[in-house]
């Protein structure tokens, strides 16, 4: 794979992943503390850093990496709780 195909598809793989947390959120078939809702945070926010630091995008790549830190501070929370 080339790397340009690998940046194009992090970036869709970001949107669906963290647009589908979000829809699975609001439907109510997740709950927000959920792991499974944290880690499709945490890899979006990955796919986007890749694919918005790539173009130097860079008030998008600032946004996903706090986006990163939040989904890692959810992990760690919820890892405590159990």
């Amino acid at each position: 794979m080339q790397l340009k195909t690998f940046i194009e598809c992090a970036g869709w793989l970001a949107m669906v992943l963290i647009l589908g947390a979000y829809a699975l959120v609001t439907t109510g078939k997740l709950h927000a503390r959920s792991a499974l809702y944290q880690w499709m945070n945490i890899v979006g926010a990955v796919g986007f850093i890749i694919n918005s630091g790539w173009y130097k995008a860079w008030p998008s790549a600032w946004l996903n990496v706090i986006w990163l830190g939040i989904g890692i501070y959810g992990v760690r929370r919820s890892r405590r709780a159990a």
